[in-house]
């Protein structure tokens, strides 16, 4: 322990120690309290309606007929699902995932 840190304590326990004193000692605001009691409802109600939203959620989200999505499920490619091949070398519609952007040149 440093001279400094003693320093400290000792001058954090002497102010510590001293009796609270002067006019506004323990005298607390109405509004205090009614912030305090409108936080203590607010709250209250959120977690009241939170429950009730999480009593209407289903069991389990698998769906029932995971058909249309097995594809994806299993990571295969866009080219790799049968039939999309054969429709571009048809001149069908280019089949591109409508959130990746085809990259352009010069930039």
């Amino acid at each position: 322990m440093t001279i400094g840190t003693l320093a400290v304590d000792v001058l954090a326990v002497e102010i510590l120690a001293q009796e609270p004193t002067g006019p506004e000692f323990g005298k607390a605001s109405p509004l205090g309290l009614a912030i305090v009691v409108v936080l203590l409802v607010a709250t209250a109600l959120l977690i009241w309606n939170m429950n009730k939203r999480l009593r209407k959620l289903p069991e389990n989200f698998q769906p029932e007929h995971p058909e249309p999505d097995q594809a994806v499920d299993d990571g295969t490619l866009p080219g790799a699902v049968p039939g999309g091949a054969e429709e571009e070398k048809a001149g069908g519609t280019k089949a591109t995932d409508p959130e990746r952007p085809e990259p352009t040149k010069g930039s």
